[in-house]
C-alpha cells in the first residue's frame, strides 16, 4: 500500500462541496465495500483495520443498527450494521461479511472514537481523483442525503462516498438509544 500525503488532505463529507468548489485536495484513496448490491467507500484515513466477522456481545435496549460490541485487544468497540443504519433490514451474515474498524472525530472531550461497521464484503482500496468526485444528489438515493459526501467515478461506475462522521454520529446513536429505551418503558 502506498503512503498518503496528508499535508494537502482536507476532510471530506460535509465540507466536500466547499472543498470541491475551492479546488482544495480531497482524500484520494478510499476503501470500497458492498452493502447488498451497492458499492460504498470511506476515505482510507478513517480506516484502522478490517477484521473477520466474529461473535458480538449484544447490548440491551440499543437501536437495531447497533449489532453489539466486540473486544478488540482489550477495548470495547461498538459495531454498527450499516444496512440497518441506512433504514434497511439488518445485514445477513455471510462468508464475506466483515467488520471495518474506523476512527472518527467527536468522542467525549473531542477525542477520537473507534467504531466497527458491519459490511457485506470489502472490495479494495481505490484511487479516485478529486476531478472524479461529484456532489451528492439531493434526492433519489436510498440513504439519507446527509450521509453522502459525494459520488466518485471509478471504473465507469459511481461509488457512494460516505460522510463517515455523520453516518457514525455518536450523538444521533445516543438519541436513538434513548428513544428505544423510552419505547420499552
Amino acid at each position: 500500500m502506498s503512503t498518503i500525503d496528508t499535508a494537502n488532505v482536507v476532510t471530506y463529507g460535509s465540507s466536500a462541496i466547499v472543498a470541491l468548489q475551492s479546488g482544495a485536495a480531497l482524500p484520494s484513496q478510499f476503501l470500497t465495500f458492498m452493502l447488498g448490491e451497492e458499492q460504498y467507500a470511506v476515505g482510507i484515513l478513517h480506516i484502522k483495520e478490517i477484521i473477520e466477522y466474529g461473535s458480538l456481545a449484544t447490548v440491551p435496549m440499543m437501536p437495531d443498527c447497533v449489532r453489539g460490541v466486540i473486544n478488540l485487544r482489550g477495548a470495547v468497540v461498538p459495531v454498527m450494521d450499516l444496512s440497518a443504519r441506512f433504514g434497511r433490514a439488518q445485514s445477513t451474515i455471510g462468508k464475506r461479511s466483515c467488520i471495518v474498524i474506523v476512527e472518527t472525530e467527536g468522542g467525549e472531550n473531542d477525542s477520537k472514537q473507534v467504531l466497527g461497521m458491519l459490511v457485506d464484503a470489502v472490495n479494495a482500496v481505490v484511487e479516485i481523483a478529486a476531478a472524479d468526485i461529484e456532489p451528492a444528489p439531493s434526492f433519489g438515493t436510498r440513504i439519507r442525503p446527509d450521509f453522502i459526501a459525494g459520488m466518485g467515478k471509478y471504473n465507469g461506475r459511481f461509488v457512494i462516498l460516505l460522510d463517515i462522521e455523520r453516518v457514525l454520529s455518536s450523538e444521533e446513536i445516543v438519541d436513538m438509544a434513548r428513544g428505544t429505551a423510552a419505547a420499552v418503558a
